[in-house]
């Protein structure tokens, strides 16, 4: 600031005596003969001079006056002109003899400069002004490069709140003076010996203590100048809780730290505008290692730290397994000393990442701590934080009711010691509960947690959390009891299973209960929550340990408020769903941007905010289970799309490539051949037909639009989906077309007429339990295959529309299938990271292919036979050998997950579709990349070839599909305008009834001959997530998430029997579920026959009596599946452990 006002003030300086010359020139003018014209041009120069220093006070005194600090050639270039000023003045100034002649009369002036002498000075002069003027045009060119260079750097996401000193870890405990000593001096230590290894890794299991002690190191290091950078992890709190922010939160840290970063990181981004969400290593590399590979040697002699907390929160392993590698690198950077200090649980996937790197690390686990150091350090805290709370309770109440100066006592202090060792989660925890005047007073409180010193506790969180939680029951009756733990799982059970925290507005909101439902059950809770007392802002876990304790698995028969983490996941999607359902939370232009064609990046947050509130925002974002968070992120590689890429297809000749986004090119060239529209929702899907001649597209609008790929017309639209159509295929002769679809049908069209098929040309295929995500005609037209998320595939009859085989063997969701083209094998693929190879005509397994490290989505085999291509989440598609199941090659350029992918009808090329919205093609034999298709503004999610090979289409949640001509890449075309979801279904034995359980809580019986609605059965509260019918088709069961199994006559609707478990419901892992049926028959039957035996299938159960199960008269036994875990009952109306 010196410097800035040493500036101002010569610049004020000089203006001065530019005037006073000036002023002496005038004087000169009036009174000099013969001389009028060098003193004119003098004057002119000195004015102009004058103007241009007034200018720099202006911008001394303006908003950007602190810049000019920076510039020595202004400063030295207003000196140069003070000193020409000096010496002009000194020459001007009238002699002494000369005032004494004026005092006689005698003319006093006489012009002492020769014109050579004003030539020189006129030029000094020129000089100085055109140096000040040029200092200043590099001056404000500077301005505005760091303009464009902010501008730039912006482009670069944050993730908020990750730093160790933001706003939401502002209150979050440091170590206590006088703890943790040894072990803060061992890491002070490796940081300034600069022959130590960059990575030190502190680990240790919840609950110890590692997040408190990476917010002491990390301020350590800010005190002391030397942190780079820090960043906390945090699983639940969105952008903290995943690694697709990291790198450049980390890089923006460091530019801030070491600002000569910041030129060779715009350079990067300038380069690549889409850096930021590429591959982690090309992040790293691009943002971090190259840059601080160009910058000069740093003076600074100390490291520079960068700490990063909670590795273990980060959601996906592969992407914690890269970070320890790519921090490795590090050490090739001589320029600076750069260090990560970790710190993270000891899980697997950690323990692997630091074995890739070979030990090059120093570590410290805090179980190898002695523990007589721990106990004195949570000995220390204790008596700290329990003295503080003694104070303030004794200053809030009147004398009598103050406690002791001693209080709680040495005896009390070393058995909550003892009781804590080694968790120091516990000792917060506990003081928290103590000092929860809700609960009670302290003394009281203290005497609640001591209870649990002697008891067996299975773990030390058990001691931590129960006195908190078992509070809430005492004193209620046994009804009263039941009511709380049920608001406990819906309240707190969401809490802590939440992608991102919300408020208690919010909250109550999202899971419809009346206002102020949320505030009233976190009360006595504040031990465990951060519970702010804003009700805007969001309720947060204090620790992770706790949402572990609640969803631990070994503790679902012993803790009652043990939460299932799954069910409740599947409860909130349906929250989510029934929120967005709402007409008036979802609108057309929400925001009242009044411009549709306005990119959502574009759309600013505050804007948003003001008019969608969080609750709304999250069920946006979180209505899809196991959604990935970063499904939508826009990356350009060919490019076009401006959204994520779901799919492409090649023409059957190859020559063109289509692709399909949420918002396009040549094979060989990569160029843009025609953008299709006319879908009103996202494109999910796309197939040449194989004369090439017409292109399907499969749309969320429930459509499925047949376009000519010649013209781009549209030619039909096939209607009849009641949900999105997810997948379509043609069939080998063209004539036939079936679209898959969520709303678990399967659907043959004749692709002339459009019409929908009733006759052996075509059927409406029902079964499945779930969506079916998939559809695949034998080459051959005699068999569809059609894969679902109850894990199976099921295989039918094409002309007769009969299910032929279901295949089982699939652990997770099947997400596709494929026939290779001599019809022989049926491949499919599954979110268990496989794929199955199966004999298509007996359903027998051949082989399972394993390797990709996530879902696979996509399967297809080349035209020849012999080759398997496999699209996986993992950013990665992998090509096998059909016949040995040897992997070929794996195919890597996708910075998001790949959706889709299929083979050229000549087997040359390969084409795959991403959710960076691109459509990549590959040569077959060489596994090189050959073009990167970019047109389409959302993910792409499918790609078809046409049989000519002459086409490419692709499908997007642009809505739109695109057809690219494959040899010269150019887009042909670009094609627009294309209840409640449906859990279970089930036929009957005779199959003349088809009964479907919803999420509008009813069940649908439906005539499976004409198609139309028999009955509605009412009465569940909540999904019908399972239906089944009795072999003799009489009787039909519901099961239902309101925790009651329902029983029908399937003739009449009528209600025969209610079955409650939800009283004492326990389960186990036999799988077996046994509900009470009384002495008196269903329906009030005499005959006595029982149920009889339920079958069906569901997304989320199997509903079904035990094959080898005999009746007996008072006990009936059927299956309920569920993570595979059931219960049993009997005659006596209880319901136990089998």
């Amino acid at each position: 600031m010196a410097e800035v006002l040493g500036l101002a003030s010569s610049v004020i300086t000089v203006i001065d005596l530019s005037a006073k010359v000036a002023s002496w020139c005038s004087e000169y003018y009036a009174n000099v003969k013969n001389a009028g014209d060098d003193i004119e041009r003098l004057q002119r120069e000195t004015r102009g001079l004058k103007a241009t220093l007034e200018r720099v006070q202006s911008l001394c005194d303006g908003p950007n006056g602190a810049k000019l600090q920076e510039s020595q050639s202004l400063s030295e270039a207003v000196k140069d002109c003070k000193k020409q000023l000096d010496q002009l003045e000194t020459k001007l100034e009238p002699r002494a003899t000369n005032k004494l002649m004026s005092r006689y009369g005698m003319r006093a002036l006489r012009w002492p400069l020769k014109s050579k002498e004003v030539d020189g000075i006129m030029k000094k002069l020129g000089h100085c002004k055109d140096n000040i003027s040029f200092s200043l045009q590099v001056e404000q060119e500077a301005q505005i490069l760091d303009t464009h260079q902010k501008i730039v750097l912006d482009k670069l996401p944050s993730a908020d709140n990750a730093e160790f000193d933001s706003h939401d870890e502002e209150h979050n405990a440091r170590c206590y003076q006088g703890t943790r000593v040894e072990l803060l001096r061992q890491i002070d230590t490796w940081a300034s010996n600069r022959s130590s290894e960059r990575i030190f890794w502190l680990n240790g299991m919840a609950g110890t203590g590692k997040s408190t002690i990476s917010r002491t190191v990390a301020q350590t290091f800010a005190d002391k100048g030397d942190l780079g950078a820090s960043f906390f992890f945090k699983r639940g709190e969105g952008d903290r809780g995943h690694a697709g922010m990291f790198i450049t939160t980390v890089a923006t840290q460091l530019i801030q730290k070491l600002p000569s970063l910041a030129p060779h990181v715009q350079d990067a981004i300038e380069a690549d505008p889409g850096i930021s969400k590429k591959a982690l290593k090309q992040q790293f590399n691009a943002l971090v290692l190259q840059p601080l590979g160009k910058i000069r040697t740093h003076p600074q002699s100390s490291s520079i730290v960068i700490v990063i907390d909670a590795l273990d929160e980060c959601d996906r392993e592969e992407d914690v397994r890269t970070i320890i590698r790519l921090f490795s690198q590090v050490k090739h950077i001589t320029s600076i000393q750069i260090k990560f200090f970790l710190t993270s649980r000891p899980e697997l996937p950690i323990r692997l990442g630091f074995e890739d790197i070979c030990g090059k690390y120093e570590g410290l686990a805090l179980h190898q701590v002695p523990k007589a150091i721990i106990k004195e350090d949570i000995s220390a805290f204790l008596e700290h934080q329990l003295a503080i709370i003694r104070e303030d309770y004794n200053k809030s109440v009147t004398r009598n009711r103050q406690l002791p100066a001693h209080w709680p006592g040495h005896t009390a202090i070393q058995s909550l010691v003892g009781m804590a060792i080694p968790l120091f989660i516990f000792a917060t925890t506990v003081c928290r509960f103590i000092n929860d005047r809700k609960c009670g007073q302290p003394k009281d409180q203290l005497a609640k947690v001591l209870k649990y010193e002697t008891r067996s506790q299975a773990s030390k969180l058990d001691a931590t959390y129960l006195p908190v939680l078992d509070q809430l029951l005492v004193g209620v009756t046994i009804s009263e009891r039941r009511a709380l733990v049920e608001e406990f799982l819906q309240v707190i059970g969401s809490i802590i299973i939440l992608a991102s925290p919300l408020s208690a507005a919010s909250l109550d909101r999202l899971l419809g209960v009346p206002e102020g439902t949320v505030d009233s059950r976190t009360d006595l809770l504040h031990s465990v929550l951060s519970v702010p007392s804003r009700p805007d802002h969001p309720i947060r876990l204090l620790h992770l340990s706790f949402r572990d304790f609640l969803v631990d698995t070994e503790k679902r028969e012993t803790n009652p408020f043990w939460v299932d983490e799954k069910d409740g996941h599947n409860k909130l999607v349906t929250r989510c769903l029934k929120l967005l359902s709402t007409s008036e939370n979802l609108k057309k232009d929400i925001c009242n941007l009044r411009t549709p064609e306005r990119p959502r990046a574009d759309v600013d947050k505050q804007t948003i905010d003001s008019h969608l509130p969080s609750d709304i925002q999250y069920a946006c974002q979180y209505w899809e289970p196991d959604t990935d968070l970063e499904w939508n992120a826009v990356l350009q590689t060919l490019e076009g799309h401006s959204s994520a890429v779901h799919s492409v297809a090649f023409s059957h000749d190859s020559r063109l490539l289509a692709s399909a986004s949420d918002d396009n090119t040549d094979t060989a060239t990569g160029t843009l051949q025609q953008t299709l529209k006319g879908h009103s929702w996202s494109v999910g899907s796309v197939a040449f037909s194989h004369d090439s001649r017409l292109l399907a597209s499969a749309s969320s609008d429930k459509t499925v639009k047949i376009w000519d790929t010649a013209t781009g017309t549209l030619q039909q639209t096939l209607r009849g989906h009641s949900s999105a159509v997810d997948s379509i295929a043609f069939s080998h002769d063209s004539r036939l077309l079936a679209s898959a679809s969520y709303d678990n049908t399967v659907k043959v069209w004749d692709t002339a007429t459009g019409t929908l098929q009733q006759t052996l040309e075509g059927q409406t295929l029902e079964g499945h339990g779930s969506a079916v995500v998939s559809v695949a005609f034998s080459h051959d037209s005699r068999l569809i295959a059609s894969p679902s998320s109850d894990n199976t595939v099921k295989v039918w009859d094409a002309a007769t529309g009969t299910l032929q085989q279901m295949l089982e063997g699939h652990s997770n969701s099947v997400s596709s299938v494929a026939f290779s083209h001599d019809s022989r094998l049926l491949a499919s693929a599954s979110y268990d990271k496989t794929v199955k190879v199966w004999d298509a005509a007996i359903g027998r397994l051949q082989q399972t292919l394993k390797g990709h490290s996530s879902t696979v989505d996509s399967v297809t085999f080349s035209h020849n036979s012999r080759l398997l291509a496999s699209a996986s989440y993992d950013n990665t598609v992998k090509v096998w050998d059909a016949a040995a199941g040897t992997l070929q090659q794996t195919l890597k350029g996708h910075s998001r997950s790949v959706s889709s992918a299929t083979f050229s009808h000549d087997s040359r090329l390969l084409a795959s579709a991403s959710s960076d919205n691109t459509v990549k093609v590959w040569d077959t034999a060489t596994g090189t990349l050959q073009q990167t298709l970019e047109g389409h503004s959302s993910a792409v999610h499918s790609v078809a070839f046409s049989h000519d090979s002459r086409l490419l289409a692709s499908a997007s949640d642009d809505n739109t599909v695109k057809i690219w001509d494959t040899a010269i890449g150019t887009l042909q075309q670009t094609l627009e305008g294309h209840g409640y979801v449906v859990y279970s279904v089930a036929f009957s034995h005779n199959s003349r009834l088809l009964a479907l359980g919803s999420s509008d809580n009813t069940v649908k019986v439906w005539d499976a001959a004409t198609g139309t609605l028999q009955q509605t059965l009412k009465g569940h509260r909540y999904t019908v997530s399972s239906v089944a019918f009795s072999h003799d088709s009489r009787l039909l069961a519901s099961g239902s998430y309101d925790s009651t199994v329902k029983v029908w006559d399937a003739a009449t609707g009528t209600l025969q029997q209610t079955l409650e478990v939800n009283n004492c419901f326990k389960v186990n892992t036999t799988g077996l579920l046994t509900l009470p049926i009384s002495s008196q028959e269903v329906g009030g039957k005499s005959d006595r026959k029982g149920l009889g035996e339920f079958k069906g299938h569901s997304a989320n159960a199997r509903l079904c009596f035990k094959e080898n199960y005999r009746r007996k008269d008072r006990e009936r036994r059927f299956l309920f599946l569920k993570k595979e875990r059931a219960v049993n009952g009997s005659g006596s109306g209880m319901v136990v452990k089998t």
